[in-house]
């Protein structure tokens, strides 16, 4: 069966042209998801998929970034793959992994995918830090505290209830209560 992986990495984001190539190679099934590559165990289409697929199965991705963006999550997929007896194809990249120069290539493909995505988060992070010296990047907006904050604040100092309590009377949740309580206690 030929199978299609279509992702982005947002709502917002237009899974169109992807759609479209899968229409060239008869896909007859297509998983389709809009969330992060970033974190495999958190795509639930791209679970399901490898779930579904079987022996003789073909998967067609747009490229390697919609299926995984580290080396080390593309290889894990492929290996998944490899033991299914199932092959991948990549449009972009024109890649087919039932062939010895295709896994060669998955290979090298994935590295270069992860080291891309590695230099865009440091100049990322070099960006943020010049904005920070020129006073244009303040970072997160402060969490006011709730209006009882005191009272229950006190209730919890004082061991006169629980810490999940606390959070549950204020309706924060756990790392917003802890972050208000060092905020509180430096001021």
């Amino acid at each position: 069966m030929n199978i299609g992986y279509v992702r982005v990495s947002t709502l917002e984001q237009n899974e169109a042209r992807q759609l479209e190539q899968m229409k060239k190679f008869n896909v007859e099934k297509i998983f389709l998801e809009k969330v992060s590559g970033k974190n495999i165990k958190d795509r639930k289409e791209l679970k399901n998929m490898l779930e579904f697929t079987k022996k003789g199965d073909t998967i067609f991705i747009h490229d390697f970034s919609r299926l995984a963006r580290s080396t080390k999550d593309l290889l894990e997929i492929v290996e998944i793959l490899a033991k299914k007896k199932v092959n991948l194809v990549s449009f972009k990249e024109n890649i087919d992994s039932s062939t010895a120069t295709g896994r060669l290539m998955l290979t090298m493909i994935g590295a270069i995918n992860e080291f891309e995505r590695d230099n865009l988060l440091e100049r990322q992070k070099e960006g943020i830090l010049i904005a920070k010296k020129l006073g244009k990047y303040t970072g997160r907006k402060s969490i006011p505290f709730p209006y009882n904050w005191k009272e229950i604040y006190i209730r919890w100092k004082n061991k006169e209830i629980t810490a999940i309590k606390a959070m549950s009377l204020l309706k924060l949740k756990k790392s917003t209560f802890y972050k208000l309580i060092k905020d509180y206690e430096i001021k």
